[in-house]
């Protein structure tokens, strides 16, 4: 299946897109795509009620905005330098374990909304990336095993400030977690659509120029691996995110290095995980609205 949340932020409304992009609203049987409805085998009761109900659930129009497919995790794990033609454009050395860091899960938005450049930022980047979804509490697991635990796959750019990531010290979350860059989606195919994920084509273009043209065959570490790897370290949790890196072709890695601008659309996809796109905005302070006293 694929799973969709559509409508206004925030108040999004869980559906499923079928194959034939006819798009259905599922609130009659779920509430939302949380932690709860994957804890309780959700995906499987879901599976049954489609198959009674597809005929008669209501109709979402494909105008109708979408959010990202599901709602705020309890954390969205990122893995770094986890491609090998990545790793050659870094003149990085191949990590011997992966790299592990996290992105706030504020970040998170629906696939087409728009990139918003944070204040006083001069470097945003783009890196398409292979979204896991957790469908099942676990904590050190086993490789074997561990596809076991995972609902399903999405696509998601993990938009990186290099400047706040790499020239301010600390950690890398700080270039990570600006409200808007984690776009997910449009959709979450669940595992039993994808089930191998070795070879899934991926690409971006900004303004219509590709930028970045791979495959998941170019990962150090495959799915299975980092599953059970982020699992040594912390309990995951149904609806927990791990996103497993990005190909060659970031913006810091040109020469010289090509960063976005307003103005700029970035689009991009992975086989069987859709397409996305988002225009990127200008930073704009929040609107303070005051009540004028009567007098």
């Amino acid at each position: 299946m694929k799973l969709i949340r559509f409508g206004e932020p925030d108040r999004e409304t869980p559906g499923l897109l079928l194959e034939d992009d006819t798009r259905l609203d599922v609130s009659s049987f779920v509430q939302d795509y949380d932690e709860a409805f994957f804890a309780d085998d959700g995906v499987s009761r879901l599976k049954q009620w489609l198959k009674k109900n597809a005929a008669s659930a209501p109709r979402v129009a494909q105008s109708v905005r979408l959010g990202p497919p599901i709602p705020r995790p309890s954390k969205l794990v990122c893995i770094g330098l986890n491609f090998r033609d990545h790793a050659r454009e870094s003149k990085m050395e191949i990590p011997e374990e992966p790299v592990i860091f996290f992105k706030a899960t504020t970040s998170l938005v629906g696939p087409n909304d728009n990139l918003i450049m944070p204040k006083n930022a001069r470097k945003v980047d783009w890196e398409v990336e292979l979204a896991v979804v957790m469908g099942k509490t676990c904590s050190y697991i086993e490789r074997e095993e561990a596809l076991e635990y995972v609902a399903g796959y999405a696509l998601h750019n993990d938009y990186s400030e290099r400047a706040f990531q790499l020239e301010r010290g600390g950690q890398w979350v700080k270039g990570k977690s600006a409200d808007t860059f984690a776009p997910l989606g449009p959709f979450l195919a669940t595992s039993d659509k994808i089930p191998d994920t070795s070879h899934l084509g991926m690409w971006l273009k900004v303004n219509g120029v590709f930028r970045q043209r791979s495959s998941t065959s170019e990962m150090i570490f495959d799915v299975p691996t980092l599953v059970s790897y982020v699992s040594q370290f912390m309990t995951l949790l149904p609806s927990d995110i791990i996103s497993t890196g990005t190909p060659a072709g970031v913006g810091l890695g040109m020469k010289p290095p090509q960063y976005l601008k307003e103005g700029d659309l970035v689009e991009l996809g992975i086989d069987q995980l859709g397409e996305s796109r988002q225009r990127v905005v200008a930073w704009q302070p929040a609107t303070v609205h005051t009540v004028s006293q009567a007098r």
